[in-house]
């Protein structure tokens, strides 16, 4: 095993841990490390065998394990979360070295970051990373900012772990300078939102006025997914309308509250929608924190079984 690793992970939980892996799937050396240790071991020790991985307990053995330039990924929390991490990092890297933010930040946040951390010689890549759990650990959508110097090292990483097209093509590209990864994720999210909009008022229309079970809906929504509204959220869609609950006998959706929230992406569509002047009504429709007259949504109860989780 080697020494020194290509890329490092601080962050490990489910998404950390599962880009940790792809990377190491695909051949690099992975140094990981968590504020609690015990998670990077246990990590190291269950999935060891997938790859080469460097566990790190303090910042600086995790620092250095990493080749230069240094490549750390933060999968943390937006907001705060992040500051502390980049705070505690960034005085142990040196000029050329980069720190990518793989989390759902906001991009102002991400140009202030990247603004402060070039003053210091430091590329920080805001990257927008799409695919949930599963695309982390299998094949994401990548969305990275940042300047070209970062992307001519890091892209080929990044297009090797990234989903691939079926023509081949990496899912993923330089999207432009500091904060421009994270707001085309912002706006990915926002219209992710619209369409979960559009679902649950066709669910709503194909229940309520055309009469339908659960059960019918979800083989609607499986013929619709082998034709042009071939996607994850139909395809998601009728497996959680197919879904009974276990406690009840009766169909998942009919056990679980009528609303949902959201994580803010869509708020802040909307937002810098109305300083652009730019109309973006069914986003701003789905992203309202209360139910749209006539629209179902839902958010589990305590009680409810567990069925498929939202791709984020």
């Amino acid at each position: 095993m080697s020494t020194t690793a290509q890329i490092g992970v601080t962050g490990l939980a489910v998404m950390g841990s599962n880009l940790a892996r792809n990377f190491a799937r695909n051949g690099y050396t992975v140094a990981v490390h968590n504020r609690t240790a015990s998670r990077t071991h246990a990590l190291v020790e269950e999935h060891g065998s997938e790859g080469d991985f460097i566990a790190a307990e303090t910042a600086k053995e995790f620092v250095a394990a990493l080749e230069r330039p240094r490549r750390l990924v933060i999968m943390v929390k937006a907001g705060d979360p992040t500051d502390a991490v980049i705070q505690e990092f960034a005085p142990l890297l040196e000029p050329g070295d980069m720190i990518i933010d793989g989390g759902n930040a906001h991009f102002a946040d991400t140009r202030r970051r990247e603004r402060e951390l070039r003053e210091k010689g430091i590329h920080f890549v805001g990257t927008g990373i799409s695919g949930g759990e599963e695309g982390a650990l299998n094949g994401p959508s990548i969305m990275p900012g940042g300047s070209k110097e970062s992307y001519d090292s890091l892209g080929p990483m990044l297009e090797k772990i990234s989903a691939k097209a079926k023509d081949g093509a990496p899912c993923v590209t330089h999207v432009g300078a500091d904060g421009a990864g994270h707001f085309v994720k912002m706006v990915h999210n926002g219209i992710e939102y619209a369409d979960m909009q559009l679902i649950g008022e066709a669910y709503q229309l194909l229940r309520d006025v055309a009469g339908y079970s659960p059960a019918q809906i979800a083989e609607i929504f499986r013929t619709w997914n082998t034709g042009r509204l071939d996607s994850y959220l139909i395809e998601i869609t009728a497996e959680v309308l197919s879904h009974v609950d276990a406690a009840t006998g009766k169909p998942f959706v009919d056990v679980v509250v009528d609303q949902a929230e959201q994580k803010g992406t869509g708020r802040w569509t909307v937002q810098i929608a109305l300083d652009l002047g730019v109309p973006v009504s069914g986003i701003a429709e789905a992203s309202s924190p209360a139910p749209s007259p006539g629209t179902r949504r839902c958010a589990r109860r305590p009680a409810a079984s567990p069925g498929p989780r939202p791709r984020r």
